[in-house]
């Protein structure tokens, strides 16, 4: 960090260019600088290579005091990990397709000079990050970070079924399609898993969630107790029973979470129902192991295969900058 006062103090734009109009969002980043006595902003694009970590570490060196990001949730995922043992306060700029990780910290999703606002006079919150350990079928092991969520089978088989193309036209919706290309083929998978290393259990299920948080587009309450300031994680474990099942998960998703759970008597309701289609499970930590390689996904981005996935919490672990209004 630099010295305290503003005209000492600079701001790191890392903007991925097919998500955003580079032009339009560097000039309002240096109008907000400006207007702050802020020293000019740093700019940062990403690439296929890069998708803002080492477009981070550069600004962190450059001696960045906040960091905007502009993407999608992989480029925010990215951006964020980068910036976990620096304590520099991170601005989401809602820009992709999901914006996911924005929508459950409430931002404002279509106002940017209001988030490009909190870089210089918002609140700093700290919240949860999470991080995944991946063994992949060879042994090696690799470590990357997540904001909202990780997935190890179905969902991320759905996100690599998901045309681009359809993505770019129909936003959020083209996970439907996606979806729908995947629940043909899909098959329950046997996994063994063990929470906050105590005894070991075991499962089939057609997917196994990990989530900071878990909110998506439309309301929908996917995993309803997340919290990104509650030091845990939410595990939901999706294991359905031949099609019909399927319609006890929609229902679980949907209805049960989405709708009922938002009044006293639809949660009483709730906890009287027994339903096995979705099981939640809570902790700071759970390791699982499957057989045979599942893809991975991490905040929407596809991570290859993996055999087994450590997932933990660090509490209070970033620090980000959110408009005065925004909870």
């Amino acid at each position: 960090m630099t010295d305290e006062s503003p005209q000492h103090r600079r701001a790191a734009l890392v903007y991925n260019p097919t998500k955003v109009d580079g032009g339009k969002l560097r000039q309002r980043v240096e109008q907000a600088s400006q207007q702050a006595g802020w020293r000019h902003p740093l700019f940062y694009q990403t690439t296929p290579e890069d998708l803002g970590e080492d477009a981070t570490a550069r600004a962190l060196r450059e001696g960045a005091d906040a960091v905007l990001v502009a993407g999608g949730d992989g480029t925010v995922r990215a951006v964020a990990g980068a910036l976990i043992e620096s304590r520099v306060p991170l601005t989401i700029v809602p820009s992709g397709t999901g914006n996911l990780f924005a929508r459950n910290l409430e931002l404002p999703l279509t106002d940017q000079d209001a988030a490009i606002g909190a870089a210089f006079a918002g609140d700093i919150r700290e919240i949860d990050i999470g991080m995944a350990l991946l063994t992949r079928p060879d042994g090696a092991t690799e470590e990357h970070a997540f904001v909202v969520m990780a997935g190890i089978g179905l969902d991320a088989a759905m996100i690599a079924n998901t045309r681009s193309q359809l993505k770019k036209t129909m936003g959020w919706v083209a996970y439907v399609d996606g979806a729908a290309r995947s629940l043909p083929a899909a098959r329950p998978f046997r996994v063994v898993y063990e929470l906050e290393a105590h005894r070991l259990h075991s499962a089939r299920v057609q997917s196994m969630l990990f989530a900071n948080c878990g909110a998506l587009p439309g309301g929908i309450a996917l995993v309803p107790d997340a919290s990104v300031t509650d030091g845990l994680l939410d595990v939901a474990m999706i294991q359905p029973t031949g099609w019909y099942g399927w319609l006890g998960v929609w229902r679980k998703v949907w209805w049960d979470n989405s709708v009922l759970r938002r009044t006293r008597a639809g949660r009483r309701i709730v906890e009287r129902r027994r339903d096995t289609s979705v099981r939640y499970l809570r902790g700071t930590s759970i390791e699982a192991a499957v057989e045979g390689p599942q893809p991975v996904e991490l905040d929407g981005d596809e991570f290859g295969e993996a055999d087994r996935i450590r997932c933990r919490v660090l509490p209070g672990a970033l620090r980000v900058a959110m408009p005065p209004r925004a909870r």
